[in-house]
């Protein structure tokens, strides 16, 4: 394996997202589907931390995101759903079954900012 070069900064941040991801991989646990969206936060929590030490492959990150692209363009559609609504606010509240587009657009969030925090992995 090869040592990983990093910036003070990036690892800095390398541990935010760690940190980050693990708290949000721990609160999937209470949600329907958790075994999906544990696995989904923990791959990026541990991608960011195993980056300050060995250099992670490109390719396994780039299939990573491939894959969450895939995911989220499949709630795309409720994503724009939700922004035709009134009341946006409601994304933040509780989940009403009546309107599957409030899990999707989070869903949509959340696999976005694995989506990025994968990327800056890949920038470094």
């Amino acid at each position: 394996m090869v040592k990983s070069q990093v910036s003070r900064v990036k690892k800095i941040i390398n541990y935010m997202l760690f940190g980050l991801f693990m708290v949000f991989a721990v609160l999937q646990l209470n949600d329907p589907d958790p075994i999906l969206w544990f696995l989904i936060y923990l791959i990026v929590a541990i991608t960011s931390l195993v980056s300050n030490y060995i250099v992670v492959p490109k390719l396994f990150i780039v299939l990573i995101c491939l894959g969450l692209v895939v995911y989220a363009a499949m709630h795309f559609s409720l994503l724009l759903e939700w922004f035709q609504t009134d009341n946006k606010s409601e994304l933040f509240g509780e989940m009403v079954y009546e309107k599957a587009y409030l899990e999707g657009s989070r869903e949509f969030i959340g696999l976005s900012m694995a989506l990025a925090a994968l990327l800056f992995q890949v920038k470094q």
